[in-house]
């Protein structure tokens, strides 16, 4: 007769997270299944505290730095795979059962890639990134909703929230654009509200200023070109732990700067770059390298001479995500040592 089980035989535990079911499926040492069990949200963290120390795996997704938190404050080793790693791990149907033994044996795999967890701290930031970003898509639209609803008038914007600014008031006030009361009341609450995105935007970027002058890491990638405030508090809110990536290059590969592979029988071929990771903080870091490369040609150290030539064999944009490119393994190299960024001058 088989042994009876007990929790203290589970090593290495795979959960399947969700808002209020969660999937267990712990196995022992030798990779037997001792565990099968569903639980409901407020008996989970009953059952991990009274579980002795073991390995944890879970799947990336909404909730899952909370969870990997309180794990961790019991003892347990929590390792967060991203779903497309799990996924081949799955066996035959889709089920939070089947989905759980996944998870458990996916995270014993030694050569599998796990995303690192962020604090409190990193959490809030990346909330007011998201939180702006949001509004600057609000404001957008409202911006190009008065250019729109104008255009049927005969009034013309030329595009850009600049100009909207600049044009709006005159055209309030303008007698002679036949444009009804109605009309000009409806405009100017409109107006009013892309103002109020203005101030909610300048406010959000004054918190993350705020945050960026009380974390030194913050100041460290600040000093590097073509990285500003929200690059920088992006970097630190994204990457979590920097020692998780071995050298430069990971770090690029994880944002998406890397090319793409699509290598066969000995012969590599590179495509554009991956796309990989996010793509906020990777439109950041093109952005920055945009404005390097716009004003490299005004420097005279090396990586200003470099992004010129680049510039003028390759094109513009080109060189703009390669400056990004770069940029993300200098911002892993003034992390790691803890330094800040020192121009090289030119060979003489």
């Amino acid at each position: 007769m088989k042994k009876s089980t007990t929790k203290s035989e589970v090593k290495i535990l795979g959960i399947d997270l969700a808002k209020q079911s969660f999937q267990l499926h712990g196995v022992d040492e030798a990779g037997d299944t001792v565990l099968k069990k569903k639980l409901t949200r407020n008996k989970l963290m009953q059952f991990i505290a009274q579980l002795p120390v073991c390995l944890i795996g879970i799947e990336a997704c909404g909730g899952s730095h909370h969870w990997m938190r309180r794990f961790k404050a019991h003892g347990h080793d929590v390792k967060m795979i991203a779903p497309q790693f799990v996924k081949p791990y799955v066996k035959s149907n889709k089920n939070d059962a089947v989905d759980a033994e996944a998870i458990c044996e996916a995270v014993q795999r030694p050569g599998m890639r796990f995303v690192p967890g962020k604090s409190i701290e990193q959490q809030d930031q990346q909330s007011l990134h998201r939180i702006r970003s949001q509004v600057v898509a609000r404001r957008t639209a409202q911006s190009n909703q008065i250019r729109g609803l104008l255009l049927e008038y005969g009034v013309t914007i030329p595009k850009g929230i600049s100009y909207v600014r600049k044009h709006m008031p005159s055209i309030l006030e303008d007698a002679n654009n036949e444009l009804s009361d109605l009309f000009r009341e409806v405009l100017l609450e409109l107006y009013a509200e892309m103002k109020h995105l203005d101030e909610r935007i300048q406010a959000l970027e004054s918190k993350l200023e705020a945050l960026s002058k009380q974390d030194e890491n913050c100041q460290r990638l600040l000093s590097i070109p073509g990285i500003g405030l929200l690059t920088a508090t992006a970097l630190i809110a994204a990457i979590g732990d920097i020692s998780v990536f071995k050298n430069g290059r990971e770090l690029a590969a994880w944002i998406g700067l890397v090319p793409r592979q699509h290598s066969t029988g000995g012969k590599p071929t590179l495509l554009g770059i991956s796309k990989r990771g996010d793509s906020y903080l990777r439109t950041l870091l093109i952005h920055g390298g945009r404005s390097v490369v716009r004003t490299a040609d005004k420097h005279k150290d090396r990586k200003s001479g470099w992004v010129t030539e680049l510039a003028e064999r390759r094109g513009k944009n080109i060189a703009s995500v390669a400056v990004a490119n770069k940029n993300a393994r200098i911002a892993w190299a003034v992390l790691t040592h803890k330094t800040t960024y020192q121009v090289t001058p030119v060979a003489s």
